[in-house]
């Protein structure tokens, strides 16, 4: 290979090596700490945005025993909380007149929407009918049964009829075979679609 070659005109060459994070870090802000301080802490209310630098176990000693209330009443806690809720962003009352707003309170509204949803709960529901199926609906037929036979009336029906219908009870006519197979078939059909 050729020095001249533009191959080795492209290859570039690192110039130093880049320092690592703890050689770049600051050291601990912790008194006497000399180790590299790569956790960073937060400096404490009114101060949002300002940061401790700690080593590990700095950090969590500081992370213990900090408390962001430390110095507040309880009352300005509360206070604080009920801001957070909003993001301490400022809110307004929503409505026009003062009249209105003393009539239509809020925990009011709420507790008339409550007991409308009670009411409507508890008031007496109809049963859900079944939607059936065409061949569901030709299997009740067959049986002459209506839509909103329950499974006990199902058994029944199909025990009489097969008892009617089945030759050995007539005789041993066979002209109600079919009658017999079609009754049997529109059980099975009410049966896996869990009617009975």
């Amino acid at each position: 290979m050729k020095l001249e070659s533009k191959i080795f005109d492209s290859i570039r060459v690192k110039s130093a090596k880049k320092k690592s994070k703890v050689e770049e870090a600051p050291s601990c802000d912790h008194p006497g700490c000399e180790r590299p301080g790569l956790h960073k802490a937060p400096k404490g209310r009114d101060r949002e945005g300002e940061f401790f630098t700690f080593c590990v176990d700095h950090v969590r000693e500081y992370n213990k025993s900090y408390n962001y209330f430390n110095g507040m009443g309880d009352n300005d806690v509360r206070e604080y909380q009920k801001d957070s809720m909003t993001g301490h962003r400022p809110t307004w009352k929503m409505g026009g007149d003062k009249e209105e707003e003393k009539s239509t309170d809020f925990y009011d509204l709420r507790a008339n929407m409550r007991g409308r949803a009670y009411r409507r709960s508890s008031a007496t529901r109809k049963p859900r009918e079944r939607k059936l199926l065409a061949l569901e609906k030709r299997s009740l037929d067959v049986l002459n049964l209506g839509p909103s036979a329950s499974s006990d009336d199902i058994k029944a029906r199909y025990k009489e009829l097969v008892k009617l219908n089945h030759p050995d009870a007539n005789g041993g006519d066979r002209s109600s075979e079919d009658r017999l197979r079609e009754i049997i078939q529109a059980y099975n059909v009410l049966k896996k679609a869990g009617f009975c």
